[in-house]
């Protein structure tokens, strides 16, 4: 790598600020008191546990340092994402000593009392953790988890034309899946609308105890893997602080200019290709300019730097010697003045305003966020005449709802989905935009592969990569729909997670402002999985969903066309949520026009009047149900009973939002008890038809006063290659099973139906035997409509 030839004031000015950002991160871990060393350390100065990550902190701020200097020399617009998860006294140093996080916590002011609070309370009961939190201004990724660095960089990216998104990846993270898979997100870049993603793979050697592979293959390997994932490495290495300087100024100066390059050559000349866009690999030593040794063993550039390099050091008066040795070795009272407020010489380094990155209005997104453009979602409503007789592709007129709004949004919105827009019925997306496809292309995309490089419609076999996407897109201020599998939406299991809980923790800060709903439809759901077999049926997502806080997640179980629509658009226009939408992309009977649809779907739940006839009467069953598949057996399984008992009174009632089941002190969403009590009664039995496993039910309604009432039906791991009605019957959600129930649930019936239940059983037997003969059900099984 060739030098960049700093003069001696820049690189005082960039050392000494590097120099206080260390000792920072090293008095965060350690220190609550003394922060200025102004005498010497005692035991009552060190935290009373310690908890923080040393080892991967000065390779952050080294980073952190050289981009302030580009950031001020050529006015770049840049915010600043560190991908190892505990690095965060490597990022906060830095945000501090630029004055904004004393902007934001007046408390922590740039003087000795502040510098002390701010020690306190990292990693501390009551303070801020070790990872980049929300709480970090200047953050859109925590690293809680590691692998989503550059994935939610590049969700930044898009659509900011401007935007420069710095992303260090620590070589931990590198070996993760998802952090592999992200590197391909070159091919979905456009350099005419897009901005550009600096990656900086920063191999420090070691995790937390075991070497990191690629800081162990030689250095022609590793510049061959990045090259073929399709970039332009740039290597800066050593460990002499005034050389390193010097060759990450000449290697930032030599990427920014070939991305400005790559920018001018798309915008100006119409150039296509897709480019090779830069990045950096930075070799450094693991807990730079920490303790050399400890008790006989190496620790700087070795593994034992990764967390807390010295412990005991209230115990232990050597030790404490020792760290007080360190933290002195940077000279803070070179570095700051008798108040405790950096020196001017070293201030010089940090831009002003918003082009601070930890300022940068784009790393708290909803303050850039406008609403969607939204077009009526009634006018594509599915019409009908009576409920139950039509069938339709409940997600094809979502499709057309979806692409109109791209084509109002074309700044703003994107939909992501793994190689499945297609499959999901939703493919009139592509009449407004097609694939993003940055790659290469054959002629024959050219015959119907709906590949483009202006397309906004996002589409790798990767979902982690483009879940990540779509949070890096929300929380820098924009709008997204994602749509995927249902058995393999729990490959994000943990993604959906970590959001969930940064949009639980962001509700705590006030500052932060409120960012677009991540939208979410699991579709080609487990009771449609024909031919696919026992690996695609799994509901559980939903049971993961609950986990999370009631602040921050919705589940909705639409049931047709019109309810889908009504809850998309709902979805669509909210904030600061993870919206799940459960809804299957095959033909489903269609029971609610549009005005009745608006109403069920406001409610949450409500009486199908229609399907009962309990009115004027209390009901001798509950006939419940939540999902597509198991209303339309909810609703087979009321007729085969009023048919065979015509006296029998029946209450249908349809769930569509999962959470007003529960009480209304456990989520916002949460019914009453008494008009709980009113609609499920407080002593008649409850047959409840649900999508997904039967116990979640049970867990959110276990406080009711009916809950020994509750009986629910749902998949229970009975599965197979089977057709629809099969795999019903198989898990007892079919209708003929829910009518059985029922009766058996009734004294009067417990006897009396004994010859209705043997001709159930015969009815379902004979749709297995057929099932088993013909590879499809009983002609009059899958024709069924609503007779009455």
């Amino acid at each position: 790598m060739n030098q960049r030839s700093l003069g001696a004031d820049k690189l005082k000015a960039m050392h000494g600020f590097w120099r206080a950002c260390n000792y920072l991160a090293a008095g965060m871990i350690y220190l609550r008191d003394n922060p200025l060393l102004s005498g010497p350390l005692k035991p009552e100065h060190i935290k009373q546990r310690l908890l923080g990550h040393w080892g991967s902190s000065p390779g952050l701020s080294f980073i952190y340092t050289h981009l302030n200097r580009l950031i001020v020399e050529q006015d770049v617009n840049a915010i600043f994402l560190a991908g190892p998860g505990h690095g965060a006294p490597g990022v906060l140093a830095p945000v501090y000593l630029e004055g904004r996080y004393s902007e934001v916590y007046p408390n922590k002011s740039e003087d000795e009392e502040g510098m002390r609070l701010f020690f306190k309370d990292f990693s501390f009961p009551g303070g801020i953790g070790s990872h980049c939190t929300p709480e970090t201004p200047g953050s859109i990724h925590e690293g809680g988890e590691l692998g989503y660095s550059i994935s939610h960089a590049f969700g930044a990216a898009f659509d900011n034309p401007d935007l420069l998104v710095a992303v260090v990846v620590g070589d931990g993270e590198a070996e993760t899946a998802p952090l592999a898979t992200s590197w391909h997100s070159n091919k979905f870049l456009n350099p005419v609308r897009d901005g550009a993603v600096l990656p900086v793979l920063h191999l420090n050697g070691y995790k937390i105890n075991n070497p990191s592979v690629l800081s162990r293959i030689p250095a022609e390997e590793l510049a061959s893997l990045m090259q073929g994932y399709g970039w332009k490495p740039c290597f800066v290495e050593g460990d002499d602080p005034e050389l390193m300087h010097q060759q990450m100024a000449a290697a930032l100066d030599e990427c920014m200019a070939e991305i400005r390059s790559i920018w001018s050559a798309a915008r100006e000349e119409g150039v296509t290709e897709r480019p090779l866009w830069p990045m950096i690999v930075l070799r450094s030593p693991k807990g730079w300019t920490g303790p050399a040794e400890v008790d006989g063993h190496q620790v700087e550039g070795s593994w034992r730097a990764h967390q807390v390099p010295l412990k005991g050091v209230r115990e232990n008066e050597e030790k404490l010697h020792q760290l007080e040795a360190w933290l002195r070795s940077y000279g803070p009272e070179e570095l700051f003045d008798a108040e405790g407020c950096l020196r001017p010489e070293f201030k010089t380094l940090t831009p002003k305003g918003e082009r601070r990155m930890s300022a940068n209005q784009h790393a708290n997104g909803g303050r850039l966020r406008r609403m969607l453009r939204l077009p009526d979602f009634r006018r594509y409503a599915l019409e009908f005449e009576k409920p139950g007789t039509v069938e339709a592709e409940n997600t094809r007129p979502l499709g057309r709802f979806l692409r109109d709004i791209m084509s109002r949004n074309m700044h703003n919105f994107r939909v992501f989905s793994p190689d499945e827009n297609s499959s999901n019925k939703l493919d009139d997306i592509y009449q407004a935009s097609k694939k993003c496809w940055m790659a290469g292309r054959l002629p024959i995309d050219n015959d119907g592969g709906e590949l483009s490089a202006d397309g906004r419609v996002m589409e790798m076999l990767s979902e982690h990569t483009l879940e990540g996407w779509l949070e890096g897109y929300l929380l820098t201020g924009r709008h997204g729909f994602f749509s995927t599998y249902e058995s393999f939406v729990h490959v994000i299991d943990s993604m959906f997670n970590q959001h969930a809980k940064w949009l639980a923790m962001s509700r705590d800060v006030d500052w932060r402002a409120s960012v677009s709903s991540l939208n979410m439809l699991i579709t080609s759901t487990v009771w449609r999985q024909d031919h696919n077999g026992f690996t695609h049926q799994d509901p559980g997502f939903l049971d993961l969903v609950v986990n999370k806080s009631p602040k921050v997640t919705r589940i909705y179980l639409p049931p047709d066309v019109n309810t889908l629509l009504v809850t998309a658009n709902h979805c669509l226009n909210s904030h600061d949520y993870i919206n799940v939408i459960v809804a299957d992309k095959q033909n489903h009977l269609q029971y609610l026009d549009m005005d009745a649809a608006i109403k069920h779907c406001t409610k949450g739940l409500g009486i199908w009047s229609w399907a009962s006839n309990d009115q004027g009467y209390e009901p001798d069953v509950v006939m419940a149900c939540a999902g597509d598949v198991p209303t339309r057996e909810a609703l087979a399984a009321t007729y085969l009973l009023r048919q065979h008992f015509p006296d029998l009174k029946v209450r249908f009632i349809n769930v569509v939002d999962l959470y007003k089941l529960v009480p209304d002190s456990e989520h916002p969403h949460g019914l009453t008890d008494r008009d709980y009590d009113s609609l499920f009664t407080v002593d008649k039995p409850i047959i409840f038809n649900f999508h997904g496993y039967p116990w979640l039910i049970h867990r959110l309604a276990y406080r009711r006063t009916n809950h020994k009432n509750l009986h629910v039906r749902g998949y229970k791991e009975h599965g197979s290659i089977n057709t629809p009605l099969e795999l019903a019957i198989a898990n007892e959600i079919d209708r003929f099973s829910l009518a059985i129930d029922v009766i058996n649930r009734i004294p009067r019936l417990a006897v009396a139906g004994a010859h209705v239940k043997e001709q159930l059983r015969d009815q379902q037997l004979t749709c297995r035997q057929y099932a088993y003969e013909h590879g499809v059900d009983l002609p009059e099984a899958t024709n069924w409509t609503w007779p009455l």
